[in-house]
């Protein structure tokens, strides 16, 4: 059986920005697969090729055996696409933008009706079908925009950020429908850089980070490869680099730390690896303490998809995100000082 999605050494570059350097996976037939990654990533950039809209400068795309880079329009036949933004017409009312779809996507005449009343009743929009979109909240727009892209039946629904901006029963509802669109047998692709939601939702992930997969597999299988449980300190609520390294060197020293990472988006927040059972938050806050590097905060966890993140990156998604948001501030601050 062909795989739903295929794709190998993507690349894809906007003038100096190489935005996807060499990504690759495989996406089974029926199942959930997660694009995690800070912004910037290369997530977006990965499913608009995929999805067509872009056109990559190398590398492999097929979509249920078909080669999406050669046959573009066999491909769109097989998908189903929600982006990030929901672009839907105000004026109209839920159910006349569905119709409208439907006859964009060419559905004979006597099918439309049907499946657009299924659509609604499914996902819980018969009370705001008759009313225009322009009154919808956010997270009626983004059941509405999923609707759309199930009108015609895709093999595969490819989603990204569907959950960006939403409130939790929001979610919850979207989540609710995508596990049940898996149970009978639609092939889910949904980029995030959530972790809770891939870590619910996804039967297998790819953890991008600048343009690169990082790691795949099932959620469990990554962090079962981390072991032990992670600790995250912070030294003082500002701490100079040295005392960071300082505070490194004697964690380092502790015959129960496995490893020791440093934030590189906040110098003065460590995370450590330390081996299971141990009563180890009162040794490393004495630890420190003796050599005058009291604790502003500790605490212990499981490990997390962050975890895989950060133990690959060096970083947490978070401070990903923070990194890249100061990219493009300075880079929008030089801009606007050419002008």
């Amino acid at each position: 059986m062909a795989a739903a999605v295929l794709i190998e050494n993507l690349r894809k570059s906007y003038g100096n920005v190489q935005a996807v350097k060499d990504i690759s996976f495989t996406v089974k037939p029926g199942e959930i697969f997660g694009l995690l990654g800070p912004n910037g990533a290369g997530k977006t950039t990965t499913i608009r090729c995929l999805c067509t809209l872009a056109k990559p400068d190398g590398g492999k795309i097929e979509v249920g055996g078909v080669n999406a880079i050669a046959f573009p329009k066999a491909a769109r036949q097989r998908l189903g696409y929600v982006a990030q933004e929901v672009a839907i017409d105000k004026v109209l009312t839920g159910r006349e933008l569905l119709n409208l779809q439907a006859a964009l996507y060419h559905l004979p005449k006597g099918l439309i009706k049907d499946r657009v009343e299924q659509l609604i009743q499914v996902l819980g929009l018969t009370e705001y079908a008759d009313q225009k979109t322009g009154n919808y909240s956010g997270g009626i727009r983004k059941r509405l925009d999923l609707a759309a892209g199930l009108l015609h039946q895709p093999e595969v629904l490819v989603l990204d950020e569907p959950t960006v901006g939403l409130d939790i029963e929001s979610r919850m509802v979207v989540w609710k429908f995508l596990r049940e669109l898996r149970e009978a047998g639609t092939t889910v692709l949904i980029t995030s850089h959530y972790l809770e939601e891939i870590d619910a939702l996804a039967d297998r992930l790819a953890i991008l980070g600048k343009g690169v997969v990082i790691d795949e597999g099932t959620p469990s299988e990554l962090k079962d490869k981390l072991g032990g449980e992670r600790i995250t300190l912070r030294i003082r609520e500002f701490t100079p680099d040295e005392e960071a390294d300082r505070a490194k060197q004697i964690l380092q020293s502790l015959s129960f730390v496995e490893e020791v990472i440093i934030n590189t988006a906040q110098g003065n927040s460590l995370n450590l690896i330390v081996k299971s059972g141990e009563s180890s938050l009162s040794k490393i806050e004495q630890s420190l303490s003796d050599v005058s590097l009291p604790t502003f905060s500790l605490a212990q966890s499981r490990p997390s998809l962050d975890d895989v993140y950060l133990a690959a990156t060096g970083q947490t998604i978070m401070d990903a995100e923070m990194a890249a948001a100061s990219t493009r501030d300075i880079k929008k601050e030089q801009k606007q000082s050419m002008k």
